[in-house]
């Protein structure tokens, strides 16, 4: 740490500084001030106020001109030119995570763009850096990147786009930022911040990593200090201590020793959710050497040859910055968010269960699914769940259909317990099943009960108005992905006329219809607490052949060949007859295909489901190969 350069920005900043006042903005004693300022003097880096910093000769004590050197200082042309090192060079904004702790908030607005007393977070902070003249300004962006764009214009940022913030933590945001970071003084932010004063400088004198202290037992990340500040060790959880807390800062020499390790960590399997600050955790407590070379195959490097670069607690007084948790905390920060969120899901909520907003209380995210997201939350003791449909499912789903579907099954008491549902938006909200737990495919006495609910349900004798019709959604889906562009597998035409010709086959058996789900995931099997079973989520149900749900839920269930032909034994309670095989099989190959044009028209949304789609698209081809070999 270079003090002088310290009392030099603070002169700078605050002319009228007295030497007490800058003891105090030091953290250093009145004694230690006094010297560092007669020591800056005589190297000819701060004189009277009358100066002037266009002066070429160095300013000496003798020309005090009787001034106290207390106050009334200036930087003369060789203070700023001192300075000049540690100019901030620009500031990095990671932006690209989805605050699942925050729903249903975040699934309309990133965190960052919440508001927090009428203006956004990640706006609070870019204003707060601009003030102190850092206008170099990147985000790294990934959820809603879209959201981020006005940002462009309005402040001049920079967006920087991170393809894998849905599967890595910070890490990853850090190496995707690395080439606007490399060679110089950069601050680096998390979005969703709030900085109740503005902690940025134009010049910053060493690395520092923003600390509030926390008394009592604490879960945060927990500094151990040496006398003068600088960070020894960094634990997670303590007691009585100064923790992480905000926004660093970085210097060129700090970055210098620290991105190249980064850069391993990001290419070493078993890293993707730790934060840039594991980094430098594991190369304070020396395990980041025996990581790496266990990583890459090599002796772990000498201590000495092993560089940790210094950073310091910037610690702050309390109350400066707040890193909200969730919605309740913000709640209790900003009034507005206690009654009037604006958010279409809190507000319907509050509507139908007749209670303000602030009695919705223990939000929780729910695994995104394919089709919709959905939060947990409680009101007056009871749990719910509320179903928020996902981007695109207007054209993909007939809701008044799904309506109709419960509305068949509700006699049966096999099905979730709906308080809302809305036809024309497709928002729902249930009883949520404490302590329930979806089908694990895996498990035989799992996979035994859902079958035994799918025949309940298939010789029920429930009925609706509209069949699933394959061949129908088949090519519905074809139309949807076609309007936006090429359907991308190479032998799409020659799969298609294969698709085609087992769709005819099955026409040809004139096979009985039922009211089936469809959509037969485990998910879609809920096993209470008492043992009960319930069946959730018949967005596709509708009048089909029976036996379409049993050869879902094998593809879904990612099925081999031989736990395929046990769930069909399963189901039946027998070895199927040569027909039904045959159609089991078929609708593998017809669902597999189906799915892979859903997953098609999703990508063009900009959704992405990793392999799903390639998954499907095998089932296609190789059961229409089965369904050959059995002669139909």
């Amino acid at each position: 740490m270079d003090r002088k350069a310290l009392v030099c920005r603070n002169i700078l900043e605050r002319p009228q500084l007295t030497q007490r006042e800058l003891a105090l903005a030091m953290g250093v004693s009145l004694g230690t001030a006094n010297r560092l300022m007669k020591e800056c003097e005589e190297d000819g880096l701060i004189g009277p106020a009358a100066y002037t910093a266009d002066e070429n000769e160095p300013y000496t004590a003798d020309s005090a001109d009787g001034r106290e050197a207390a106050g009334g200082r200036r930087l003369t042309r060789k203070g700023l030119a001192y300075l000049e090192p540690y100019r901030v060079d620009g500031a990095v904004i990671l932006a690209a995570g989805f605050g699942s702790r925050f729903v249903p908030l975040t699934f309309e607005t990133p965190k960052g763009l919440l508001e927090v007393f009428g203006e956004r977070m990640i706006e609070r902070q870019i204003r707060q850096l601009h003030e102190a003249g850092v206008t170099d300004i990147s985000i790294v962006v990934g959820y809603l990147k879209e959201k981020f764009e006005y940002l462009i214009d309005k402040y001049g940022v920079r967006l920087i786009y991170n393809p894998e913030y849905s599967e890595k933590n910070n890490l990853a945001s850090v190496h995707f930022a690395k080439k606007v970071m490399e060679g110089r003084n950069m601050y680096l932010l998390a979005s969703d911040h709030w900085l109740r004063e503005n902690p940025f400088h134009r010049y910053e004198c060493f690395s520092w990593y923003a600390s509030s202290y926390m008394k009592g037992a604490t879960s945060e990340w927990c500094f151990t200090l040496d006398k003068k500040g600088k960070v020894l060790d960094v634990s997670c959880g303590g007691h009585d201590a100064w923790v992480m807390y905000g926004p660093a800062y970085l210097s060129r020499e700090f970055l210098a020793e620290f991105l190249p390790m980064l850069e391993t960590y990001y290419q070493m399997p078993g890293t993707e959710q730790l934060y840039w600050e594991h980094v430098y955790q594991e190369m304070l407590n020396g395990t980041a050497a025996e990581r790496c070379a266990t990583a890459l195959g090599t002796s772990v490097p000498k201590a000495e040859t092993f560089a940790v670069p210094e950073i310091y607690a910037n610690c702050l007084p309390p109350d400066s910055v707040y890193e909200f948790e969730n919605l309740e905390e913000l709640r209790r920060f900003d009034p507005k968010y206690k009654n009037h969120s604006d958010n279409e899901a809190l507000d319907l909520i509050a509507r139908v269960l007749k209670v303000p907003e602030s009695e919705i209380r223990e939000i929780r995210c729910v695994k995104a699914g394919m089709t919709n997201q959905s939060f947990l939350f409680c009101v007056g003791g009871t749990s719910y769940i509320c179903r928020i449909p996902g981007p695109g499912t207007g054209l993909l789903i007939n809701r008044r259909q799904e309506a109709a579907a419960f509305e068949a099954l509700k006699p049966l008491g096999i099905s979730e317990k709906i308080i809302y549902f809305d036809p024309a938006s497709g928002y729902k909200i249930s009883e949520y099943y404490e302590g329930s737990r979806n089908a694990d495919p895996a498990s035989a006495s799992d996979m035994a009960r859902c079958m035994e609910l799918l025949r309940i349900l298939h010789r029920s004798g429930a009925k609706v108005e509209h069949d699933f019709d394959i061949r129908e959604r088949i090519g519905y889906y074809e139309k949807l992905c076609l309007s936006l562009g090429e359907i991308p597998f190479e032998d799409y035409k020659e799969v298609r006329t294969q698709m085609t010709e087992l769709m005819d086959g099955l026409d040809k058996l004139k096979r009985p219809k039922t009211l089936a789900h469809v959509d037969s995931v485990a998910d879609n099997f809920i096993f209470l607490p008492d043992g009960q079973v319930k069946l959730i989520d018949l967005e596709y149900a509708g009048m089909c052949d029976p036996l379409i749900d049993v050869a879902m839920c094998a593809i879904y269930s990612y099925y081999d060949d031989a736990r395929t032909d046990w769930l069909i034994r399963l189901y039946l309670g027998r070895e199927p007859e040569s027909e039904e095989r045959t159609v089991i099989y078929s609708y593998v190959a017809l669902g597999g295909f189906l799915w892979s044009l859903w997953t098609v028209y999703k990508h063009y949304l900009g959704q992405e489901f990793g392999e799903y789609s390639l998954i499907m698209y095998r089932y296609a081809k190789r059961y229409y190969r089965k369904v050959r070999g059995t002669d139909v």
